[in-house]
C-alpha cells in the first residue's frame, strides 16, 4: 500500500522506520565526528595532520569504489544493502572502545575504522539515496527530504554537545560507542519496514564496465548534474579543509575544553535545521534553483567570520558563521536532493548519484587532508580562512552556469 493510500507521509509507518533509523544513525554518526579527533587529540596526542588524515580516510572510498559501488546497487534491491552496511559499520565502530578499554588502541586502527566506516558508508548513501523515490510519492520527495534533513541536522546539532559531555565523563571513545549502537537501532529499524521495490523489468545484464560508463556519461551530458558535480567537488575541498580542524582550533587555538568544544559545534549544527524548514518556502517563493544559489551564497559570506574567532566572547564569530553555513548548506542539499530523485530515471538513479558522489564526496578525502598540511604548515587560523575564501569563490562561479541563469531546476530531464 503506498504512503498516498496510507493517507500521509506521516502516517506511513515505514517511513516513519526509515526516518527514526536514519535520524538515529546520524545522532550517532554526529557524535562521533567529533569523538574520534577527540580520541585522536586528548587521548592518543595526535598531530594536526594526523587528524585531517583521519578525515580524508572517511571519505577515501568514494574515489576508490564510488563508481562500481553505484552500478552494483543499481542492480540489486536497496534495503539489504542498506542493512549490511549498517551492520559493518556497527562492528567497526564498536572496535575502537573495545580496543581502548584494553589498552591496544592505535591512530593506525582510528584510520582503519574511518575507512572500514567510509566504505560501508558510500554503499549505503547510494542505496538510501536511490531507496526514498520507492518509498515515498513522487509529490512527496520535497516534503520527506526536508523532514530527513531536518531531522539530520537536528541530530547534529545534539550529537557534538553529547560528545563533548560523553568525553567529559566516561571519556573521549564513550562517543565512539555512541555511534555503534546507533547503527544497532537503525538497523533494527530497517528490517522493520514491510515495503517492498517493485522488481526491475528483466533483461539482458550489461558489464559492470558499461554500466559504470553509462552513468558518467549520463552526469558529463546533462548541464544541470555537470554543474552540481564540478562546483560539489570544490565547495567540499573548501568546507571539509574547514570543518576537519575546527575541533584542533578549539582546543588547542581557543583553549575550549571537550565538552565546551562539543556544546559549541552543536549550537553551530542548530543552523541546519533552520535551513531544512525555510528551504521549501524559499523555493516556493523565489524558485529552486534560485533558492540554491541564495542557499550557498549565505553560507559562503558569513564562513568568513569564522576565522575572526578568539576565546570568551569572541566565539560567537565562530558561532555565527558555522550556524549560517550549516543554515545554507542543508537548505541547498534538501533542494539539490530533491532535484535529482524528481529528474533522473529510477533505473540510473544509483550510477548517476555514484558518479557525482565520486567527484564531489571524494573532494571531502582531499579537502581534509588539504586542511591537515595546511594547518600544520601556515597554522589553523589561516588555514580556515583560505578555506572560507575558496567557498565564496566556489559560489560566486556558480552565477555564470546554467543554474545561476534559471530560476527553477527543471522537473524532467530534455
Amino acid at each position: 500500500m503506498t504512503t498516498r493510500e496510507r493517507g500521509g507521509l506521516l502516517r506511513s509507518r515505514d517511513f516513519r522506520l526509515l526516518w527514526t533509523g536514519e535520524t538515529t544513525s546520524v545522532l550517532g554518526s554526529s557524535i562521533a565526528v567529533v569523538a574520534l579527533p577527540l580520541v585522536a587529540v586528548v587521548t592518543l596526542q595526535a598531530s594536526t595532520f594526523a587528524v585531517g588524515l583521519l578525515t580524508a580516510a572517511a571519505w577515501l572510498p568514494w574515489l576508490l569504489i564510488g563508481l562500481p559501488a553505484g552500478a552494483w546497487v543499481d542492480r540489486r534491491p536497496k534495503r539489504p544493502v542498506m542493512l549490511v552496511c549498517n551492520g559493518i559499520s556497527m562492528l567497526v565502530f564498536l572496535s575502537v572502545p573495545v580496543a581502548a578499554w584494553f589498552g591496544l588502541l592505535t591512530m593506525t586502527q582510528l584510520i582503519v575504522v574511518a575507512l572500514a566506516g567510509g566504505v560501508a558508508k558510500v554503499f549505503f548513501n547510494v542505496a538510501y539515496r536511490a531507496y526514498l523515490p520507492s518509498l515515498v510519492e513522487k509529490e512527496q520527495l520535497q516534503e520527506a527530504n526536508e523532514k530527513l534533513q531536518g531531522s539530520e541536522s537536528a541530530a547534529q546539532i545534539g550529537g557534538p554537545g553529547l560528545a563533548g559531555l560523553l568525553a567529559h565523563w566516561f571519556g573521549a571513545v564513550a562517543g565512539v560507542f555512541a555511534d555503534a549502537v546507533s547503527f544497532g537501532v537503525s538497523v533494527l529499524c530497517l528490517r522493520s519496514i514491510r515495503h517492498r521495490e517493485p522488481e526491475r523489468p528483466a533483461k539482458t545484464r550489461s558489464r559492470l564496465r558499461d554500466e559504470i560508463r553509462d552513468g558518467l556519461v549520463f552526469v558529463v551530458h546533462d548541464p544541470y548534474l555537470r554543474v552540481l558535480a564540478v562546483f560539489g567537488a570544490i565547495s567540499n575541498v573548501a568546507l571539509m579543509g574547514y570543518q576537519s580542524i575546527e575541533v584542533v582550533f578549539l582546543v588547542r587555538d581557543l583553549g575550549v575544553g571537550a565538552g565546551a568544544a562539543g556544546l559549541v559545534l552543536a549550537l553551530v549544527g542548530a543552523g541546519g535545521v533552520f535551513g531544512a524548514a525555510l528551504s521549501g518556502k524559499l523555493a516556493a517563493r523565489i524558485g529552486t534553483a534560485r533558492a540554491f544559489v541564495l542557499c550557498e551564497a549565505f553560507g559562503a559570506l558569513m564562513m568568513l567570520l569564522g576565522p575572526l574567532a578568539n576565546g570568551g566572547w569572541g566565539l560567537a564569530f565562530f558561532v555565527a558563521a558555522g550556524f549560517s553555513l550549516s543554515a545554507g548548506v542543508v537548505g541547498s542539499n534538501v533542494l539539490n536532493a530533491t532535484f535529482k530523485q524528481r529528474y533522473v530515471p529510477a533505473a540510473m538513479f544509483g550510477r548517476v548519484t555514484a558518479s557525482m558522489s565520486v567527484l564531489s564526496f571524494g573532494a571531502i578525502a582531499l579537502g581534509g587532508l588539504l586542511g591537515g598540511v595546511l594547518g600544520e604548515a601556515a597554522g589553523v587560523r589561516q588555514t580556515l580562512g583560505l578555506m572560507a575564501g575558496l567557498e565564496v569563490v566556489a559560489v560566486f562561479a556558480l552565477l555564470f552556469t546554467p543554474i545561476g541563469r534559471c530560476r527553477d531546476f527543471p522537473a524532467d530531464r530534455v
